[in-house]
């Protein structure tokens, strides 16, 4: 009975042993996994039913490198505002504003207030004969509307204004399918080779390849500096030797345009001469050639200094003549006191001003806008 007993008690304690050594165990594997998921929809512990999520296929290229962001988007680039006729005319407004001024705060229009206004159009550089024009017109336009007041004078004034320059195209003609010239003519100094740059690089935003050409081979400087704006413009240069026919030149180019389908030829020309030929013969030369195939002049651009008033004006009157101007390129309009010598160039020899420099980047040569600059030669 007693050894019964001892063997009963050292059972006990070896169940009780076993048991701690269990229990121990456990706590140091920590709780049991989850049975594995399958795919095949076998019963898991619990008896749900549990998938395995799908291989993901993984390029052995790709392993270890680290994602990368994509670039940020460029900033929008924003063109600069087109300059203004009222900001830019500040000289000619100030001169000719101080005539009007006093008009538009007379309360009657008498003979005094008519001289007056006469004066202030010719000190302008609208010139004698187109001045009286203006303002016989005006004259017939207060008594058949009944003005009465200086305000309503000026108003008169700016409208006839309008009304006759509105009447000219003052598109630049371009031809397709054709190798379109463009003749640029002058005196020196006027700005003409800076405006044939700045002109190509107005094309060539509006998506029109270009071929220049070097044609005033008198001026030393003059190839260099249209070699620089040829390559602002991505525009090709043809130039030649110094004192070579200029004809010539101009007409390689025109084959060159033609070769490489090229929109568009700008040609610069001589603005005076070494040589005893006359400038004007050259000229019409120049222009019999760049009209032969496969060249086509759809444009005779004459370029004027505005800050050289009627001395201008005489020298539009000769190029017409010789080679037929089709429009105007005014330059250094914004250092003029004198802005009426748009009017006068139009109203004297019917020529349109197409082309305005209001200042010295080539984004201050804009359209000639007629509104505009009326309104800004009378703003105060």
């Amino acid at each position: 009975m007693e050894a019964a007993l001892i063997i009963l008690v050292a059972v006990l304690v070896l169940v009780a042993v076993t048991a701690g050594f269990v229990v121990a165990t456990r706590r140091r594997r920590g709780p049991e996994l989850e049975p594995p998921l399958v795919d095949d929809g076998r019963r898991g512990r619990a008896g749900a039913t549990t998938l395995e999520p799908p291989p993901v296929d993984v390029d052995e290229a790709d392993v270890g490198v680290e994602e990368v962001a994509p670039p940020a988007p460029e900033p929008e680039v924003v063109a600069p505002p087109r300059p203004t006729f009222r900001e830019r005319l500040a000289k000619a407004r100030s001169t000719f504003s101080g005539y009007v001024g006093s008009i538009l705060t007379r309360r009657s229009i008498d003979q005094e207030t008519w001289e007056d206004l006469e004066e202030a159009l010719i000190r302008a550089d609208v010139g004698v004969g187109p001045a009286t024009e203006l303002l016989d017109s005006v004259r017939e336009r207060v008594r058949s509307e009944g003005l009465t007041d200086g305000e309503q004078l000026v108003g008169a004034v700016k409208a006839e204004m309008k009304e006759r320059l509105a009447v000219a195209d003052r598109s630049l003609h371009h031809r397709e399918g054709a190798a379109n010239v463009w003749l640029f003519v002058g005196v020196n100094g006027v700005g003409k080779t800076t405006t044939i740059g700045k002109v190509a690089k107005r094309e060539a935003e509006v998506g029109r390849s270009i071929v220049m050409a070097a044609g005033d081979t008198f001026r030393a400087a003059a190839a260099e500096q249209l070699g620089t704006w040829a390559e602002r413009a991505g525009a090709d240069l043809v130039r030649g030797a110094e004192g070579a026919d200029p004809s010539s030149i101009i007409y390689d180019a025109i084959e060159r345009a033609a070769a490489r389908d090229a929109d568009l030829v700008l040609a610069d020309t001589a603005g005076r001469l070494h040589t005893k030929t006359n400038l004007m013969d050259e000229l019409r030369k120049v222009k019999r050639v760049a009209g032969k195939p496969p060249g086509t002049v759809t444009e005779t651009l004459l370029v004027l200094d505005a800050t050289t008033g009627q001395n201008g004006l005489q020298q539009a009157r000769q190029f017409t003549d010789a080679v037929e101007v089709t429009g105007v390129v005014l330059t250094k309009l914004d250092g003029s006191a004198k802005g009426g010598i748009v009017f006068a160039i139009q109203s004297d020899l019917g020529i349109p001003v197409k082309l305005v420099g209001l200042g010295e980047t080539a984004d201050d040569l804009v359209p000639f806008d007629p509104d505009e600059f009326v309104d800004a030669l009378f703003s105060e």
